[in-house]
């Protein structure tokens, strides 16, 4: 993290590393989204984000740990970004801040859908989420037989667009 801290408060010290307007985007984009480089994070933004504060963002959450980058197998001009377990422990974190949202502001029911899964589901879906995310991210393999809970959240999401 940056050297100039405020405090050592805890609330304080994650607001000071994702309390900009786009971190938690960018976080979600990749958790959510399965987006794993740049130009599919920049391109499939709903709210979208301009190519320098991505660029930023990126640089900034991976040198305060919570991506990793790598050259992309598949093309060498390409990164890919990964999410790190501090950012995939996250989870919780975002599937409150979309319960919280979905109570107390204007949402849209196809973007809210997600929100709620994850609200129903509780810590049992959040874990098996994360252990989703662990493979996908970290190369950890799952417990065997796992259903994919971000296949799940696609599909509601999916449906809730194909009922407009």
């Amino acid at each position: 993290m940056r050297d100039e801290r405020r405090s050592g408060c805890p609330i304080n010290l994650a607001v000071e590393l994702l309390g900009d307007k786009w971190s938690l985007v960018v976080v979600r984009d990749m958790m959510f989204g399965n987006r794993r480089h740049f130009r599919e994070l920049l391109h499939n933004s709903e709210e979208g984000i301009a190519s320098n504060i991505l660029a930023a963002r990126l640089q900034r959450l991976a040198r305060n740990g919570l991506l990793s980058k790598a050259a992309d197998p598949t093309h060498r001009q390409k990164v890919i970004y990964s999410l790190t377990e501090p950012a995939i422990q996250l989870v919780p974190v975002m599937a409150h801040l979309g319960a919280w949202g979905r109570r107390h502001l204007p949402v849209t029911r196809d973007l809210a859908i997600r929100a709620e899964l994850l609200e129903r589901g509780g810590p049992e879906l959040w874990d098996a989420f994360m252990d989703e995310l662990r493979e996908q991210h970290l190369g950890i393999p799952r417990p065997a037989g796992s259903e994919s809970v971000f296949g799940r959240l696609r599909a509601a999401c999916e449906a809730e667009l194909a009922r407009e």
